[in-house]
């Protein structure tokens, strides 16, 4: 299976390329405009590395990866449509012109129209969102199928911004689409490494069938703590996450069980945080071969940008915002 990667950065250095390169039946090609670093790597990897799109979708890939930053990818994925890819890997946010802790409206009508070229190409887009594949992740959407929890009732998190994109995913992954939303921004803005600079944000919203929800956004969180915390709560169940590589708290009110679903403790954040990647390229490369949808679909990345985008008009017109009269997604499949 011909795999063509598009970017070169630290995340496919350390996770995409490896990640990849572990499967036996798949082949890589790289592809940079920063000829320097992707000769480096194509050397290291011991992988072929091309100087145009043009030569990269010629070898015919399965897949096209666009790893590039989110600032980029845009431009970037809108160049590899005229060469007709089958199908697009694409990182998270699906785009973010001023980087992931500053998404602002017209990404979201970017990424929007991004998904009606592709599909008008006849390219199918996926998107990583690789936290669906933390064990705690896993392992939560399992008790929600298996026991008799009920319908979500409210979600409360709070999140870096690192890790903010993920999180609003895991908040419409459990408790279903955004229905209103309305935003406060804070005063004062908080400077991350991992992040850029941005201001604090608060937001209340609706969500699902009857669900409420708070969302705090902020990059003043301590790096050594966890990242983001996700409360879900069901009419008979509740799932407590914590960051990374903390535990999974469960509570079951059918026959009253209190659980916690403990990571193992062998292996590092970041040790994890790379396994959460193997296992999104493992189940990505599996629809690939089984020619089934991916199991992130390019629609996730785009309601991702949607909520966001309701958020930032919220805190723009102090009012609430309701995404689909305001942010429609219909017909992008």
């Amino acid at each position: 299976m011909e795999i063509a990667i598009v970017g070169t950065g630290k995340v496919a250095e350390r996770n995409y390329i490896p990640g990849l390169l572990r499967h036996d039946d798949v082949s890589l090609t790289l592809y940079s405009r920063t000829r320097e670093r992707v000769d480096a790597l194509g050397e290291r990897f011991g992988v072929p590395v091309v100087g145009s799109l043009d030569e990269l979708l010629g070898r015919e890939p399965e897949a096209v990866f666009v790893l590039t930053g989110e600032h980029e990818r845009l431009e970037v994925t809108r160049a590899l449509l005229p060469f007709g890819p089958k199908r697009l890997f694409l990182e998270k946010p699906l785009m973010a012109r001023g980087g992931q802790a500053n998404v602002v409206e017209q990404d979201f009508w970017d990424g929007k129209a991004l998904l009606e070229e592709a599909n008008t190409a006849g390219a199918e887009v996926a998107m990583v969102f690789n936290y669906r594949f933390f064990d705690q992740t896993v392992r939560g959407r399992q008790l929600v199928e298996e026991r008799d929890f009920g319908a979500p009732v409210s979600v409360m998190a709070v999140s870096h911004y690192a890790t903010w994109s993920h999180c609003i995913d895991l908040i419409l992954l459990f408790a279903g689409p955004l229905r209103r939303i309305s935003a406060q921004q804070g005063t004062r803005a908080h400077e991350h490494p991992a992040s850029g600079t941005a201001p604090d944000i608060a937001a209340s919203f609706l969500i699902g069938q009857d669900a409420t929800g708070t969302l705090l956004g902020t990059n003043g969180i301590d790096w050594g703590f966890p990242l983001f915390e996700l409360i879900v709560a069901f009419e008979r169940g509740r799932l407590h996450f914590r960051g990374l590589d903390e535990e999974m708290e469960v509570l079951d009110s059918n026959g009253d069980v209190h659980e916690v679903v403990m990571p193992s403790r062998e292996t590092s954040r970041w040790h994890k945080y790379d396994a959460s990647f193997e296992k999104s390229i493992d189940a990505y490369l599996d629809s690939v071969r089984a020619g089934l949808p991916p199991p992130v679909p390019g629609i996730a990345g785009l309601r991702e940008l949607q909520f966001e985008a309701s958020l930032k008009r919220s805190i723009a017109e102090q009012r609430p915002v309701i995404p689909d009269d305001d942010f429609p997604i219909e017909p992008v499949r």
